[in-house]
């Protein structure tokens, strides 16, 4: 999301380019954000749509990614077309929406670690992958992740309302809505930066030990190569999302260095560009990378993606899947 700053820099620009401005800066954001959205939506349906997706560990842990990367996205451009078009919040409406946000925010990490633990037991301990790593028990730790999450949000939340808003006379905020705006005080700050640097840190840590054990089991001679292969660059994979995640936590910082640089109208396009590309594109990435690999999952998106119900090239590759999962 954009910082204060850089909604009213953006604003005092767009003014002063009149409607031009708003237009393209709302196209520039809104369509690819829109069209992002739509990839994911068809994904997060495909995986629903069969009861192989439905009934498979790996899939309901992508299911989940998806569906929090799908918040992010939808609560980023919420709240920069609400930026764009001036409107203003009450204190307490803004403080739920951060609050929100950093639920799906803090999950997309979490998941992560699941995911990458999936991968570790599923090299490491080939035998006893099935009997660890089922349905019932996926369901539960997805259900645990988003509970230990919502308890973060509701420290947050309980943070926010007695500290940030108990001196606060005039309900309707006078600035945009952003964390900047949320977090005032020494201690919601503080206690946002320490949950968000946990998750990172654990995230990292966990990426660096599956990834590791991996590369000692593909030594293994009894190792299926060709799996640990997959999967370790599966794990660079989700080192990247996490590196994605990291630099979404320093946009704000760089949306500082970029104002106190340079000019307005530069400082305002280049804002834009970041926000495409750091709190958007990253939203559509774990679709990119799981539904286009996964041969499975590729027939049914590219199928449910152009819209092609019946008569597609498509039909005879759908039950493919049935093969490949057994």
């Amino acid at each position: 999301m954009f910082t204060n700053q850089t909604e009213r820099n953006t604003t005092v620009v767009l003014q002063n380019q009149g409607l031009l401005g708003l237009v393209l800066s709302s196209v520039v954001t809104t369509l690819p954000c829109c069209m992002f959205l739509y990839i994911n939506l068809t994904t997060l349906y495909t995986l629903r749509s069969k009861e192989v997706f439905r009934e498979t560990p790996r899939y309901l842990l992508l299911f989940n990614l998806l569906f929090a990367d799908t918040l992010q996205m939808a609560h980023s451009q919420s709240m920069f077309s609400l930026s764009l078009s001036r409107v203003t919040l009450a204190s307490p409406v803004c403080a739920i929406l951060v609050a929100l946000y950093s639920l799906s925010h803090r999950t997309s990490p979490v998941t992560l670690v699941l995911m990458c633990l999936e991968r570790y037991i599923a090299v490491c301990y080939p035998l006893r992958h099935s009997a660890i790593i089922t349905t019932r028990n996926t369901t539960l730790v997805i259900c645990i992740a988003w509970t230990f999450t919502s308890l973060n949000v509701m420290i947050q939340i309980i943070i926010m309302f007695k500290f940030s808003l108990e001196d606060q006379q005039n309900m309707q905020m006078t600035d945009y809505c952003g964390k900047e705006s949320v977090f005032v005080d020494p201690v919601s700050d503080l206690y946002n930066k320490a949950s968000t640097y946990f998750l990172l840190v654990l995230g990292g840590v966990t990426v660096t030990f599956t990834y590791t054990g991996i590369m000692v089991a593909a030594r293994s001679a009894s190792s299926d190569k060709a799996s640990a292969s997959k999967a370790r660059r599966t794990l660079l994979l989700h080192l990247l999302q996490m590196g994605l995640t990291v630099s979404s936590t320093v946009h704000n910082s760089l949306l500082i260095l970029i104002s106190k640089n340079l000019d307005r109208v530069p400082a305002v396009r280049l804002q834009i560009f970041l926000y495409v590309s750091i709190n958007v594109l990253p939203q559509c990435l774990s679709c990119l990378i799981y539904g286009l690999r996964d041969q499975t999952i590729r027939p049914f998106l590219m199928l449910n993606l152009s819209c092609q119900w019946r008569g597609s090239v498509f039909r005879l590759a759908m039950k493919q899947p049935r093969v490949l999962v057994t």
